[in-house]
């Protein structure tokens, strides 16, 4: 098991439980090019060898990507748009897929982003409730987020392409 400890201006990830204990420390940019910067880091999420975060680096809230093992930001071109703000991230195992929660005009949904084709695809737009705390499957096939469509926070599971999953009834 992998136990993640994140510490307050750098970020320092322990890796207690394992044999071989570790901490491993990211350099710090003053300008917002590596993980550790002056801005606000929320919600970290990591997957692999990849790290998932809201920052609000260029004036608005939106969702970056570093790579632990090339120890550099990721682009996702198609991702971040300028009237949605972004928060919430996580993200598959292999990388390929972000979840998120997106915020327009008050109104908040769950969107997956496809790093492969750098498209978004919007799970709850035909929701009518508030959606939030995203996660995602290993393989980035099923998105599990809080939703208050029955007026109390139910958790729903829905595909990557936004259909609700079935759960399977009790015996």
């Amino acid at each position: 098991m992998k136990c993640f400890v994140w510490s307050i201006g750098i970020l320092a990830l322990s890796l207690s439980g394992c044999a071989n204990s570790r901490s491993l420390n990211f350099p710090f940019d003053p300008g917002g090019r590596s993980l550790n910067s002056p801005f606000a880091e929320m919600q970290p999420a990591i997957a692999g060898r990849y790290i998932v975060f809201a920052s609000d680096r260029r004036g608005s809230q939106d969702i970056y990507l570093y790579d632990t093992v090339g120890r550099n930001l990721v682009e996702v071109p198609g991702l971040n748009t300028l009237d949605v703000s972004e928060s919430s991230p996580v993200i598959s195992e292999n990388g390929r897929y972000i979840a998120y929660v997106g915020a327009r005009g008050g109104l908040t949904d769950v969107y997956v982003y496809d790093r492969d084709t750098r498209q978004t695809r919007n799970l709850t737009g035909t929701l009518n409730a508030e959606v939030r705390s995203p996660s995602i499957s290993a393989d980035g096939n099923a998105i599990a987020f809080q939703s208050s469509v029955n007026g109390q926070w139910d958790i729903l599971v829905y595909n990557r392409f936004g259909q609700p999953i079935a759960q399977p009834a009790s015996p």
